[in-house]
């Protein structure tokens, strides 16, 4: 798996304190894993571009409002997914096009308030849980690498990991279908009078 590491802490620290060398070692190390995010949480690879530039322009310009030198992949997490979201919003404005394609984007809109909900569902969670699921789910990392590179147990990360998902799942199973504004588990559920 290539360029699954975020730049270390030193890196970051350099980059607050005005080291434009370090500021740009930053930013171009943390842009595979950005784009992965992005990816992820976008409903298209053009807006997931787009998500993760603007990402990394955030990254350079405000690399300072960062307050823990550990937390680079949560806070550039949050970044891209209210960039995605921001995206999504864009594409809610109706447009004077034909029926079919209103209905194309419609799709695509629903597409992406899933990813915004699961983003969302995700960063609700404790940083330790968030890591966890951020570092096996969305960056592929295995469990013995997660569990290593957070200073776990292969139990305890597992432990932590299946909490994780169990709260993602419980969370988006709480979120209201858009279609009929019910609950996703109760929308499933037949109502006998």
């Amino acid at each position: 798996m290539a360029d699954a590491s975020w730049p270390g802490e030193q890196l970051v620290v350099a980059a607050q304190s005005g080291d434009v060398d370090s500021l740009a070692a930053l930013v171009s190390g943390a842009h595979p894993n950005v784009r992965r995010f992005a990816r992820s949480l976008c409903a298209t690879p053009e807006d997931a571009e787009d998500a993760a530039q603007e990402a990394l322009i955030i990254l350079y310009r405000k690399i300072g409002m960062l307050r823990a030198s550990g937390a680079l992949a949560s806070w550039m997490f949050r970044i891209v997914r209210n960039e995605c979201l921001r995206h999504a919003r864009t594409m809610r404005a109706p447009a004077a096009v034909p029926d079919t394609a209103v209905r194309s984007a419609e799709d695509e809109v629903l597409q992406r308030l899933e990813a915004a909900e699961v983003a969302a569902a995700i960063a609700a969670l404790p940083a330790e849980q968030r890591r966890v699921l951020i570092m096996r789910d969305i960056q592929g990392y295995s469990g013995r690498m997660a569990a290593e590179a957070l200073g776990l147990s292969t139990a305890a990360m597992k432990s932590r990991l299946h909490r994780a998902r169990t709260a993602v799942q419980h969370a988006l199973r709480a979120v209201p279908d858009t279609t009929t504004g019910v609950p996703h588990d109760d929308a499933h559920q037949v109502r006998h009078p």
